[in-house]
């Protein structure tokens, strides 16, 4: 069986994508499965924050330097049997650029057909498309998942999103809207929460409307079912 790959793709900056396929890797270890979340978004570099302790080996070096993926991965304390690893992108800025290189977008190609052999789930983390690295992310997932606020901007970023998709050959799965119960312009919504960013993932563990959302999410693009019960945060009929 094909391990199920996933491009979040985000319609705006700050969609809170990066959020989104942590807690969606970890809510899939709490269910028992290995999880892996691979960062394309070199620039904003947000996956690394979630990472404790140093990190000596990014994916840009990964892409840059032929190492490999194992070197670059860091795994994220969740509850349940299987495990959430990261790979982040924690880099200056000449190395940023140079992991942007078709050569490298190859490389990034590559790393992906490894995590596919390493987890049961992987998720690719992709900022708005309009560089190498995330062209190649977007053909190495077979989900395309647009991540976009529920704001004007959201919507109207998540429609040149489809174009652009469109564009280079690849269309649309499913569409997540953020910080939100629903939204006219997507498939899922998934609420707000505050939880600092030291303190995440919390879907792993959590039962309210915000891990919730989280599970519509894995549900929808990964086609399986999660167990677990939720308080969704709506009155009984």
């Amino acid at each position: 069986m094909t391990t199920p790959t996933a491009a979040f793709v985000g319609a705006t900056g700050g969609a809170g994508t990066t959020r989104l396929c942590l807690e969606a890797a970890a809510l899939l270890a709490s269910e028992g499965d290995d999880a892996l979340v691979l960062d394309a978004a070199y620039a904003t570099q947000g996956l690394a924050g979630h990472v404790e302790g140093r990190i000596d080996t990014d994916v840009t070096r990964l892409v840059t330097e032929q190492r490999p993926l194992a070197a670059g991965c860091y795994e994220v304390a969740t509850a349940g049997s299987g495990t959430a690893e990261c790979v982040p992108a924690r880099a200056p800025f000449e190395r940023v650029a140079h992991a942007k290189t078709p050569e490298a977008a190859q490389r990034l190609a590559s790393l992906v057909a490894s995590a596919r052999e390493r987890a049961d789930a992987v998720l690719l983390d992709v900022p708005p498309v309009a560089a190498n690295q995330s062209v190649a992310a977007v053909d190495a997932g077979d989900r395309i998942v647009v991540v976009a606020p529920d704001t004007g901007r959201g919507a109207g970023g998540t429609a040149r999103t489809r174009d652009r998709l469109t564009d280079i050959g690849t269309e649309v799965d499913a569409v997540v809207a953020t910080r939100t119960e629903d939204a006219d312009f997507a498939d899922v919504a998934v609420p707000t929460d505050d939880t600092p960013t030291g303190d995440t993932p919390i879907a792993d563990a959590g039962n309210g409307p915000f891990t919730a959302g989280v599970a519509s999410v894995v549900e929808t693009v990964f086609d399986v079912t999660i167990e677990r019960s939720f308080d969704d945060g709506l009155l009984p009929l």
